[in-house]
């Protein structure tokens, strides 16, 4: 009886031991893995794709075992959120996008992210959808201002930029298996959802009140990455490595907005102005040429309608020309015009802050013309103003003849002991005028003789 009792405590510690030896390297893997978040907040831009970028792969580097995307955006730049989804898809960990706080959305470009992303997620209070793309520009030929042709459908490059969009998250849906047919609703018909029925719907895989409740529930999730390889989530027990937006994401915010890459553009070109009205100062030409730089360079990442930049720099040369031209303010209002009309086809995203406002364009117009006047003004004025130094100022200038020798005689002249050339005998004393300058010598006349007490006395030489 004994050797059986011996029997079963052997092997009730050997279970022990064995089940201790099976859950301790799942415990370490769960202490050990950390969870990146980067928090994208506000309009999908340049800096917004630049920032997850490099977070994802900082958090590949650090070895995170998860990156959750926490978002709250209204939509933004069609080319920066097909920049973030190329990164989701290429990425060798697992991605989750997250819409939270609660009331966040995940509208436009936001749902095409959420439909990528190998998680999604939302908050109970969020919605996602409206995903319909608004073109960049004025509506194309025979199109109304909403985009839609006079017999109500939309026109043709509408049409194929919808589609496109259409097929895109269409077959986002498709990879992820989640509901294809509210995708495609969202874009052509601007559909929207809230979190409940998109959970019910199949557009999303998990509702969470708040970040540990999703890890949670995720936990032990197997994923699929996009090269083929399965990954298992070990969350419930994970460090939240949170990713912040430094300085270079902040700047290049600031720098890829249409307003304050129109005034950088124009401020470059005041400065550019001014130095070559003004040369020598060099300080505005620098500050110009840098402004000017950053300007094109933020359009250049902007999805922005080039005519409309044309149209900008054409407005713009008709105000400097005014400025130096008897045009009688024909090519100053005609710039103005081709200014505010530049602007208006610049952008039209439809995105709030993303959009140039008609009072912003006249504003900024106005201010140009009247900078622009000013400084023309004054450049003018500086050149037809008389000489003030060099050969030219030498004429007429008054001086006092002070020594003569070997037949050269020698006068001050503003402070200065000059050669002088006179048709008529000089002495010391005398007052002279310069009439001419022949290289280093000056041509003077006298107007005035020395003083008896200054003459020199009978038997001294003579100044010739």
């Amino acid at each position: 009886m004994s050797k059986v009792r011996t029997a079963w405590f052997a092997c009730v510690v050997l279970l022990g031991i064995l089940g201790y030896w099976t859950q301790a390297p799942a415990k370490a893997d769960a202490a050990a893995s950390t969870v990146t978040v980067l928090q994208v907040d506000g309009i999908i831009s340049p800096a917004t794709s630049d920032f997850i970028t490099r977070g994802l792969r900082q958090a590949a580097e650090n070895g995170s075992k998860l990156v959750i995307l926490e978002l709250d955006t209204p939509g933004g730049l069609d080319t920066s959120m097909r920049s973030i989804i190329r990164q989701i898809l290429a990425s060798p960990i697992p991605v989750a996008s997250f819409v939270s706080p609660g009331g966040a959305r995940a509208a436009s470009a936001g749902t095409f992210i959420l439909y990528a992303s190998h998680i999604a997620a939302m908050t109970p209070a969020s919605n996602l959808g409206a995903a319909s793309p608004v073109s960049i520009g004025m509506p194309g030929p025979g199109a109304a201002d909403d985009g839609k042709d006079k017999k109500g459908g939309l026109d043709t490059m509408s049409s194929k930029v919808t589609n496109d969009a259409a097929a895109y998250i269409r077959s986002l849906a498709q990879l992820r298996g989640r509901n294809a047919d509210f995708a495609e609703k969202a874009v052509l018909e601007a559909r929207s959802m809230s979190a409940q029925e998109a959970l019910k719907a199949g557009v999303v895989d998990v509702i969470a009140a708040d970040l540990t409740q999703l890890l949670a529930q995720i936990d032990r999730k197997a994923i699929t990455l996009d090269s083929g390889a399965v990954a298992t989530l070990n969350t419930a027990h994970a460090t939240i490595e949170r990713i912040e937006p430094d300085w270079r994401t902040r700047v290049l915010a600031l720098v890829a907005n249409p307003q304050i890459a129109l005034i950088l553009m124009m401020i470059g070109i005041y400065g550019l102005f001014f130095e070559l009205t003004s040369p020598g100062i060099a300080l505005p030409g620098v500050a110009g040429l840098i402004c000017l730089l950053l300007g094109l360079y933020a359009f250049q990442m902007l999805p922005v309608n080039w005519a409309g930049v044309g149209l900008i720099a054409a407005g713009t040369a008709m105000m400097i020309a005014e400025a130096f031209l008897p045009s009688f303010g024909v090519l100053g209002i005609g710039g103005i015009i081709a200014f505010v009309l530049g602007g208006l086809f610049l952008t039209d995203t439809g995105i709030p802050g993303f959009d140039l406002s008609m009072p912003f364009l006249i504003g900024l117009a106005v201010v140009s013309a009247g900078l622009i006047m000013v400084i023309g003004t004054v450049a003018a004025r500086v050149h037809k103003r008389a000489v003030v130094s060099g050969r030219e100022d030498m004429q007429g200038a008054l001086g006092v003849v002070t020594s003569g020798k070997d037949g050269m005689i020698y006068a001050d002249v503003r402070g200065e002991s000059w050669r002088v050339v006179c048709n008529e005998p000089l002495s010391p004393g005398d007052h002279v005028k310069v009439v001419a300058l022949e290289g280093l010598i000056l041509q003077v006349v006298r107007i005035g003789q020395a003083s008896m007490a200054g003459r020199p006395a009978k038997g001294e030489s003579h100044v010739l």
